[in-house]
C-alpha cells in the first residue's frame, strides 16, 4: 500500500508506519481499536438498542437463533412521556423492524418500532410481537374467548386470524412506531 499510495511521504514517516504495522499481531490486523466509552446518553436521554430483527406483518418470519444489537437509538425521555409511552423498565426497551404489509396504515413495511420486552403476556388490547406456530409476527391482539385470541391485521386486505392462547408466545408489546412521514 505504501509503495502505491505513500510515494510522496518522507522516508521517516514511511518507516514509522511500517514499524507500527509490524508491531500489530497478525490476528488483530483489520481491527480498529478505540475507546468508545464516551458513547453515553446525557442525563435526559436514554439509549434503546436496535436489534437486527424483522418481525413479520404478513406471512411470518422465522425468528433468528441469535439477536444482535446493530445500533442504539438515543431518545430524550421527555419525548416518550409526551407521546404517553410507559414501559416496564429502561432495560426492556428495544427497537426492531416491522416487515410486510398486514399492519399497513399503522405500521408500514420496514418501520422501526419501539417495543417493551418486559411484557411477556397479554395485558389488554394492543399490538404485540409474538411467535405463532414457530413464526415471528407483529399483530394487534384481542381476546376472543377464554381460550382464543384474535390476531388482527390493520390492513383490511389481510384476514384476521383466530389463535389458541397456548399456541401464541408473547415476546414484547409495541409501544411506538418510529416513522417519519413527509408532510
Amino acid at each position: 500500500m505504501l509503495a502505491r499510495i505513500g510515494k510522496g511521504l518522507p522516508d521517516e514517516t514511511r518507516n514509522k508506519i511500517l514499524a507500527a504495522v509490524e508491531d500489530v499481531p497478525s490476528e488483530a490486523k483489520g481491527v480498529i481499536h478505540g475507546d468508545f466509552s464516551n458513547l453515553k446518553a446525557r442525563s435526559d436521554e436514554i439509549l434503546i438498542p436496535q436489534y437486527d430483527i424483522r418481525a413479520a406483518m404478513g406471512h411470518g418470519q422465522v425468528p433468528a437463533d441469535y439477536n444482535e444489537a446493530i445500533r442504539n437509538l438515543v431518545v430524550r425521555e421527555e419525548v416518550l412521556r409526551e407521546k404517553g409511552v410507559t414501559y416496564t423498565s429502561l432495560s426492556a426497551l428495544a427497537v426492531i423492524t416491522g416487515w410486510g404489509q398486514s399492519m399497513e396504515g399503522t405500521i408500514n413495511d420496514k418501520d422501526p418500532v419501539i417495543v417493551d420486552r418486559g411484557v411477556s403476556e397479554f395485558i389488554g388490547d394492543g399490538i404485540y410481537v409474538i411467535t405463532w406456530h414457530g413464526l415471528l409476527y407483529i399483530k394487534r391482539l384481542q381476546v376472543l374467548d377464554a381460550e382464543h385470541l384474535w390476531l388482527i391485521s390493520d390492513n383490511s386486505k389481510h384476514k384476521d386470524q383466530e389463535a389458541r392462547l397456548e399456541d401464541v408466545t408473547i415476546h414484547a408489546k409495541v409501544l411506538l412506531i418510529w416513522n417519519a412521514r413527509k408532510a
